[in-house]
């Protein structure tokens, strides 16, 4: 199932209506206890991360489940079109090439920055290979897939991946591991994708119960 489409602000107008909509959407699917609890908290880390985007920032929010083998897929979706404004991204552009951008820390902070930074620049990808090539993080993460046909590929960022390509040993990467660690997203999701598709951005958090 697909719940209705909420649209959320950098202001947080519309968390009631998005924390409501998880809710009915926890009590359709049948989830009880910490199955609903954690649709809860996914859904508020998604709205979190929604402030502090930038200040005109406005989405689009919704929640689907399908049953699989294993259980129910519970998606918690965010999508965003791109908007190609001069001025912020040459704000942006400063900013990543500085390197110390405070939004940018932790996973949920990271996957904030890519989200935006790619949300305002209408490039199909350019940038983000530049921010990617800066920062490491995006690239661990990385993953690239063939649409229908072969014919083109769409790329995301994934915490599967970037969890992945950690190395073994903590005391190698141990800020890393220590986000990893502290971050309810990363506890929680079994995955989190940011989608950097040609016309829009979205962030998919999913959760198998």
């Amino acid at each position: 199932m697909k719940s209705d489409v909420i649209q959320v602000y950098s202001d947080l107008k519309g968390r009631a209506e998005a924390m409501k909509t998880a809710e009915s959407f926890a009590a359709y699917n049948g989830f009880t206890g910490k199955k609903a609890m954690h649709v809860r908290l996914l859904t508020e880390e998604l709205i979190s991360m929604v402030n502090g985007i930038m200040d005109s920032f406005s989405g689009n929010m919704w929640f689907e489940s399908e049953k699989t083998d294993k259980g129910i897929m519970c998606r918690i979706c965010l999508s965003a079109q791109k908007s190609a404004d001069i001025l912020q991204e040459g704000q942006l552009l400063g900013v990543a090439t500085s390197g110390k951008n405070e939004n940018a820390k932790g996973i949920l902070g990271k996957i904030r920055e890519a989200f935006r930074i790619s949300s305002q620049y209408s490039t199909d990808g350019v940038y983000m290979s530049e921010y990617s090539a800066l920062n490491g993080w995006y690239s661990m993460g990385a993953h690239r897939c063939e649409l229908s046909g072969g014919s083109s590929v769409e790329q995301y960022w994934s915490l599967m991946n970037y969890r992945n390509n950690l190395p073994s040993e903590k005391n190698k990467a141990v800020e890393e591991w220590d986000e990893l660690e502290k971050s309810i997203i990363a506890k929680l999701a079994d995955d989190v994708k940011v989608w950097l598709k040609s016309a829009t951005t979205e962030v998919v958090i999913e959760k198998l119960m």
